[in-house]
Order: C-alpha cells, then structure tokens, then sequence
C-alpha cells in the first residue's frame, strides 16, 4: 500500500490546508475544476455508506435469479454470460428464423419456389432481398447497437441510489412479457412482429446480465469471512493486502462460478421440462409455443425471490447539476478520459472487445446453421442443449474445484477457456475446405454443444471476474456498464461484417475465418495483462478520488494536488502525511 494510507478519515480535514499561494491561479483553477468534476460525477466509494452483511437467503436468491433466467437464453441464446438457457436463446431465434424460412423463397426463381434445406433462401428486405442468414445477423446487430446505448445512457447512473435495482425490475418484467409474447407466432407471414419482439426482449435480457452481474462483486466484498478479513485482519495486520485480495478474489470466483453453475443448472432443468411437452405433442403446432410458455414460466417462479430477498445497498445521492439520463453520458465520458489511469484495465477491454464480438459472433453463426440442419426442430434442440447442459454444469463445478485445490489465478483459467473461443471458429472454417468436418455432420453439432459446455460455460465465469479484478472499488455498475457496452459494442461489428460476407457469397461458412482471427488476436492481448498491477492501478485510482473529495472541500495544496493530476498517489500521500 503507498504512503497514502497514513492519513486517515479523521486526518484529513488537518491535512490538507489553504492552497499554496505559490500556485498560479490559472492552474489551481483548472486542477480544482477537475477534480470537482472527477467526484462529483465518479464519488460512489462503496466503503462509504453502510453496506449489509450478504445473507445466506440473499446469496441463494441470487443464485435462483440466475437459476430461473436460463430459462431465456435459448430464445435469445447468445450473450455475455453462460446463460445458454432455452428461451430466448435457441427457440426464440428458432421460431423467428422459421417465419423467415417459411416467408422465404429460392433466390433467382421465376415463379418464386419455396426454400429447401438445403437451398440458400431469401425475404424482400429495404426494397430488394437478402438472405435468411443476413436478417437474423442484422437482427442482432440491431440488438448490439441499442444496448450499447442503453449501456452509455443507464449504466453508471446504476451505482446511484436504488436507481440500479428498480432499472432490474423493470427489464425483467419486460423481458418476462415479450417471451409469453412470442407464443403468439403461429404463422409465417409474422416474421416482422416475430424479428421486433425478438429484438426487444434481446435487449431486455442483455441488460438483465449486466445490470445483474455488476450485484456479485458487492456481495463477495460482504461475505461474512471476506468483511472479517478486511476490517479486522488486515487492519489488526493479520495478514498482508496481497493475502486480502488473495481472499476476495477467491470469494468472487466462488460466487461467480456457483452462479454460472446454477444457470447451467436451470438451463437443463428446463430443457428436461420441454420434454414433457415436445415428444408427447411432437405432431402438434403450438408444442414449441408450449415449450416457450413453460421456460419462461420456471424464470418468472425462480426469479422473484431476488426483488423480495435483496438487501438495500443504495449508492450515493444523484450529484447535484445531474440527473439519471444525464449521468452515464457524464461518466463514461470521463471514464474514457481517466482511463490512462487504469492500463491493464484499458487493455483487458480492448482484449474483451475482440474476443467478445468473435465469439458472440460464431455462437450466432453456429446456431443458424444448426438451426437449418435440424430443420427447426425444437426437440432436436432440447436434446443438443441437453448435451450442451450436462457438460456445462460439470465444468463450471470442475474448473472451480480445480482452481480452488491448484490455487490458479483467474487470468490462467480464462486463458484455457479462450483456447477453446479460437478452436471452434477454427472449426468452421477448416469446413470451407472438407466435407468430412467443419459443421457439417449430425455428429458435429453435439461435439459442439459439448466443447461449448465443457469450456465456454466457466469463460462467462471468468470474463466477468477478470473485470471484477481489474475495476476500483466503489464504481461497479460503472465498469460492468463499460464491461457491457464493449461487449455489445463490438458486437455491433461482427454480425454486420459477416452478413455482409455471406450475404455477398451466399455461404455461411465464409465467416469463419474472420472470426477466427479476431478470437486469436484477443487471446494474444489477454495473455500480455497483469492482474497484479491491475489491482494495484485500481487501489490508487480509488485513493486518488478521496483524496480529490477533500482537496476539493478543503481547498488543496500543491504537492497533493500534483500528485493527483500526475497519478503519482505515493507523492499526494506523502505531501499529506507531512502536513499533519
């Protein structure tokens, strides 16, 4: 720890005195304004309101939410964390890009004829046509493009008062309504109602796993044995920073991986359930509308535990000149602008930013494929996410068992997972080449289903612990709002390049090779980030920002203002310490 520890809560209004009059007054202004700026609109240290105890029944609803919500992510199936439930993820986009097969006809053909299996199909879109594919992608892309907004415009404003679990609430509920919203497609010709309900109850649920991620950082901080280190041991200097951090990091790579593991949990309970419906109705029309009801149902039962069992943890009030529409646009604005500050944080996005738009990307790209080799089925589908299920929950229970037995530090187990995020585009691109594999067998999407089970379930677990580690303190839902917004932002990329692609070519598997390069080149940058001095840029950027409050209250003086401005928190520190 710098020297700035030495001041305490109750030193600081002795500590720092009347501004040197030496300071030209040009420059002291300029300093004061941004580092009034700096706490007004970044001031949510954590440590500074009371904050409970997490519970036992909170932690168990916590988990439940996440149980419950993998219901929905085969209907809407990719997004940022393992939740590859079976209601918006697969059936959703399933019933959606049966509409749009159903609507579609055989491009070139004079009168129009149906779509084929194995046929390249097209819909009138903007005037002219474009491939089934290419609707979908686009679809998605469209779903990046307004979360990234929603992400810029709500996400930090989270961290303020209770403004971050009602915003919970409200996304939840809709993303509960769209889905029994769904059940009203029978028909082909809804393909537009389908493509406008799919894409909003997308952005509902990716919203969902941010806003909710952002929760699991704060209830390991204040897990009972994790709150006993840190404000007995390591203040009674029991054990070391290092020993502390050691212990709070296990505690968030516990709770992230139990939860990633319940989703898992829930994703496969729910696909057992549809069978219930699917194999005794298989003839029948409105089965898959059944099997949509039942998933969405068994979210809606698990996951209202949470809005009841949730403690209050309120953040600081709204800063004054501000208001929550305003908030996010502030800070994320200064986030870019203070990120010089925090490189291995800066340098984890950009990695996550690449691998994210890739993987994200092929996730999609794999399952239109699948989609059209199992012609729709939704019981085909149950029975691959079953597989994809099984192996997911072993491996999230195995690589925690693994990591907490060897002690392997969270940047070694995600690069084993992005190994895997490199090898199944590699996939499908060697299929450009052979027939014999590359997503083109039966046989091949359950291999699929079990390498994304076995290794990119625990890959959502440690993508959001990597950030939990390399973020200060106090400023969560701002950094799993960037968190976020660099997920969907590149996602905004990566399905209008390859739509473009096999849109051009008529080909689906033309895009693999595009996203093979960007999943390697982001393996490459992860491999080059140090979470050690990660953890140490986000303490003094958090002890920067105190003493930036009291400087601004009290008027600072130079040598800790210097200190500030230039990062340099040993030298504010010690500027403080000889004050006193």
């Amino acid at each position: 720890m710098s020297d700035l520890n030495l001041i305490t809560p109750q030193d600081e209004p002795t500590a720092i005195q009347a501004a040197d009059t030496n300071l030209p007054d040009s420059k002291y202004r300029q300093i004061r304004s941004n580092v009034e700026e700096v706490e007004r609109l970044v001031g949510a240290d954590g440590d500074s309101y009371e904050q409970p105890t997490t519970t036992r029944k909170e932690l168990w609803a916590y988990y439940l939410y996440y149980n419950g919500k993998n219901a929905l992510p085969a209907t809407i199936l990719w997004l940022s964390r393992s939740d590859n439930g079976v209601g918006p993820g697969s059936y959703s986009q399933a019933l959606f890009q049966w509409a749009l097969n159903g609507a579609g006809w055989q491009p070139g053909t004079n009168p129009r004829q149906a779509c084929t299996d194995s046929s390249p199909c097209v819909v009138s879109w903007a005037g002219g046509e474009r491939s089934i594919s290419s609707v979908v992608l686009i679809a998605n892309g469209l779903c990046f493009t307004f979360m990234t907004v929603i992400f810029v415009w709500l996400g930090s404003a989270a961290d303020y008062g209770s403004f971050g679990r009602w915003l919970l609430l409200v996304l939840t509920v809709l993303c509960w309504a769209l889905q029994y919203g769904m059940m009203a497609i029978r028909d082909p010709s809804q393909w537009p109602a389908a493509m406008g309900m799919y894409v909003v109850a997308y952005i509902a649920y990716g919203a969902t796993l941010v806003f909710y991620a952002a929760v699991f950082p704060r209830l390991a901080r204040f897990m009972p044995h994790v709150r006993k280190a840190r404000e007995e041991d390591l203040k009674e200097e029991k054990i070391t920073q290092n020993e502390y951090d050691a212990i709070e990091s296990l505690e968030r790579n516990h709770i992230s991986n139990i939860s990633t593991a319940h989703s898992n949990i829930g994703y496969f309970m729910t696909l057992v359930l549809n069978l219930s419906v699917l194999i005794p109705l298989e003839s029948k029309e409105f089965s898959n509308n059944l099997a949509l009801c039942l998933t969405n149902s068994y979210w809606v039962i698990l996951g209202i535990w949470w809005f009841i069992f949730q403690q209050k943890r309120p953040g600081p009030k709204i800063p004054k000149g501000s208001n929550y529409a305003t908030i996010g646009f502030k800070q994320i604005w200064l986030a870019i602008h203070e990120i010089r500050a925090l490189p291995q944080t800066f340098l984890y996005f950009i990695a996550y930013f690449l691998l994210a738009d890739g993987l994200n990307t092929t996730g999609t790209l794999v399952s239109i494929i699948q989609n059209d080799f199992v012609s729709f089925s939704f019981l085909q589908l149950t029975y691959l996410g079953i597989t994809q299920a099984v192996c997911s929950i072993a491996s999230t229970f195995g690589f925690w068992y693994i990591q907490r037995y060897f002690k392997f530090e969270t940047k070694t187990m995600f690069l084993v997972t992005n190994f895997f995020s490199v090898f199944i585009p590699f996939w499908g691109m060697v299929g450009l080449w052979t027939n014999k594999i590359g997503y083109h067998h039966s046989w091949e999407f359950y291999f699929y289903n079990v390498m994304f089970g076995l290794f990119q379930a625990p890959y959502y677990a440690y993508a959001q612990t990597m950030i939990s580690e390399l973020m200060p303190q106090g400023y969560d839902n701002m950094f799993f709002a960037l968190f976020g917004i660099t997920n969907r932002a590149s996602s905004i990329i990566g399905p209008n390049v390859v739509q473009a692609i096999i849109n051009d070519t008529q080909n689906n598997w033309m895009g693999f090779p595009f996203l093979f390069a960007i999943c390697t080149g982001a393996m490459v940058a992860i491999c080059f980030i140090d979470i050690d001095k990660g953890r140490e840029d986000c303490r003094k950027f958090s002890e920067e920002r105190k003493l930036a409050r009291v400087a601004a209250e009290s008027g600072p003086i130079k040598g800790a203002v210097d200190g500030v401005i230039s990062g340099d928190s040993t030298a504010a520190g010690r500027h403080q310490a000889t004050s006193t």
